[in-house]
């Protein structure tokens, strides 16, 4: 993913939780926010440590931008954070994908 499509610094995060909006289920939460500023879509990941070592979170973080890449053009062009819990260490990426899927179309962010 490309720098521009990427959420990383800690204030653009703290900026997304404090006037973003929150959708979940039980594997992900999703916060989003529009920014007229830019017109594509920025993606922030965040996977705790409690979901295992180090492998195992990048394993995650690589699925959810592989889902962002294969989805991108039918999402809107928001800002999106997403936040995994604790059921997504035992999913492969088909079912992240259908769960992520659902959150997102709760949150009505799917063209």
């Amino acid at each position: 993913m490309k720098k521009r499509y990427r959420i990383k610094k800690e204030k653009d995060f703290k900026l997304m939780f404090k006037r973003g909006k929150s959708y979940a289920n039980r594997q992900f939460v999703v916060y989003l926010r529009q920014n007229d500023e830019i017109p594509h879509l920025r993606l922030g990941i965040s996977v705790s440590k409690r979901l295992g070592n180090a492998v195992k979170r990048n394993q995650i973080k690589r699925r959810i931008r592989a889902f962002y890449q294969i989805h991108k053009t039918e999402l809107k062009p928001r800002e999106y954070v997403v936040i995994a819990r604790n059921p997504v260490k035992d999913m492969d990426y088909h079912e992240m994908e259908k769960s992520l899927l659902h959150v997102l179309k709760i949150a009505k962010c799917i063209k």
